[in-house]
């Protein structure tokens, strides 16, 4: 968007946005309503599509699994230009549509559709790199005259669930390689934000793809049977919450699952770390679009001796957050994706306090607005500490050596991202090789991720990695070669 005041509101957005059926556009009802999540307005109306109607998009993507295959890279390339060349044409409407529909602060929104842009120009980057390996078979003497090689093909149809939070960037995450490895697909954008991945798809129909490539479907979570269990899929891509992600893979039958899932990410402030510089990333890692992200920092474990001196520095940056309109340029704290949200934090900081926990900063709430909130002394068994806030609440805990820290980042069930600040190589190392996590970051804030870089977790934080050339791998199949040489 350009300029602080290019937010008016409902004329951002048009009165209704048609799904996308086999890469054409369909409005067979106007079902579902989308709110500007600030003000509570209804802004628009999408579709809210029937199994009937998901049942033939899985049919479409089934008859269009060969032609896309039989795309050349180059194709495929130029198919992921065009989304590019588009999405930087339309990054003002892009943004704001995100502002409305997610109450993503605008200066956030116009990052989401940066990393959108990133994310098509890197895919288009791979899409021409697929490739493979020769390998040398002659291993003993039984295997002499013998030569291998292996590619990579697709590996068919796809079936796509993104959540609310990233509504165009995480979608991005999944359409961008299918298309790169030659994969139809059939995408449920999260019910609470569907125009995002509506728009994606507007820009997919101008492409060269085959009639079926893609289909864009919004609809309710007990409308969604069909892609997850439709064996015509050949690979489920979800993500969102462990209870429904875990939940999906127990019923996805024979189809591969990539699970990208929650977390309860850790940040460790060693007694070398730059205290003014990890004070400036925490504010975004822990409170950044409100906290709405699985790697958000929801604990930070600081060294005793520098304890006072950082929960001080956190108390004065947290306090001087603003709050509001997300609209406005200023504003670093929008309103949560729904009330009901903000309610249930609201009720975890109070069980928090009530067991013992002490609140020193934020902790009130307004709607769906909730204060950035800072606790200590919080006991462990609370879900503040636990559970994944997916809000903008963090808990402070100090910690007397290294590796206490590195157990307690362990010690929870979620393992995506860890965060640690520390100048020693060693303990750089040692976090590396300890943390059962998906990825360690130096120097920052376990929020950090860049769109070419595995990303991925272990435990109840998913399956299978994500991150353009890694997502690619997952959709697509090695198919070996065997030459003999009589």
């Amino acid at each position: 968007m350009e300029g602080a005041n290019a937010y008016p509101l409902r004329t951002m957005l048009n009165p209704s946005y048609p799904a996308w059926l086999a890469g054409q556009p369909i409005q067979p009802n106007t079902d579902l309503t989308v709110r500007d999540k600030f003000t509570g307005a209804v802004v628009t109306r999408v579709p809210q599509v029937d199994a009937a109607l998901i049942d033939q998009a899985i049919a479409a993507a089934a008859q269009a699994a060969a032609p896309l295959a039989a795309m050349a890279p180059y194709e495929r390339r130029d198919i992921l230009d065009h989304c590019v060349r588009r999405f930087t044409e339309r990054a003002g409407e892009l943004a704001g549509v995100l502002c409305i529909e997610a109450g993503k602060p605008i200066r956030d929104s116009r990052g989401e559709v940066g990393r959108l842009i990133d994310t098509f120009r890197i895919a288009a980057e791979e899409s021409v790199r697929i490739g493979g390996e020769v390998q040398n078979l002659e291993i003993s003497p039984r295997a002499r005259g013998y030569r291998g090689c292996f590619k990579r093909v697709p590996i068919g149809p796809c079936s796509f669930i993104t959540p609310f939070n990233f509504p165009l960037n995480l979608a991005a995450h999944k359409i961008a390689p299918a298309i790169a490895a030659g994969c139809p697909f059939v995408l449920k954008p999260a019910s609470l934000t569907p125009v995002s991945a509506l728009l994606i798809g507007e820009v997919l129909a101008e492409a060269a793809l085959p009639p079926g490539a893609f289909s864009i479907l919004p609809c309710r979570r007990e409308g969604a049977d069909l892609f997850t269990t439709d064996e015509r899929l050949r690979l489920l891509s979800f993500t969102g919450s462990p209870e429904v992600g875990w939940a999906l893979k127990a019923r996805a039958g024979r189809k591969k699952v990539v699970l990208e899932l929650g977390g309860n990410a850790a940040c460790v402030i060693d007694t070398d770390a730059d205290l003014e510089d990890a004070t400036r990333r925490l504010m975004i890692g822990a409170f950044y679009q409100s906290g709405q992200s699985c790697i958000g920092v929801q604990r930070i474990l600081i060294h005793r001796s520098v304890y006072p001196e950082m929960r001080e520095r956190l108390v004065v940056a947290t306090r001087a957050l603003r709050m509001g309109n997300p609209a406005e340029e200023a504003t670093f704290i929008g309103p949560l994706i729904a009330e009901t949200e903000a309610r249930r934090l609201e009720a975890w900081i109070q069980s928090a306090v009530d067991a013992g926990g002490r609140l020193l900063c934020g902790g009130r709430r307004d709607g769906a607005m909730l204060e950035p909130t800072l606790l200590e002394e919080v006991p462990k068994d609370q879900p503040i500490w636990d559970r994944e806030a997916f809000g903008p609440v963090a808990v402070l805990q100090p910690f007397t050596r290294f590796e206490e820290a590195l157990d307690e980042v362990n010690d929870s069930a979620f393992g995506l991202q860890a965060g640690v600040f520390t100048r020693d190589v060693h303990r750089m190392l040692q976090a590396w090789d300890r943390l059962e996590v998906g990825g360690v970051i130096i120097g920052d804030v376990p929020s950090w991720r860049v769109d070419n870089m595995p990303y991925g977790g272990v435990k109840e934080s998913g399956l299978g990695r994500e991150g353009v050339r890694f997502a690619i791998e997952e959709m697509t199949e090695i198919r070996n070669l065997v030459i003999r040489s009589p």
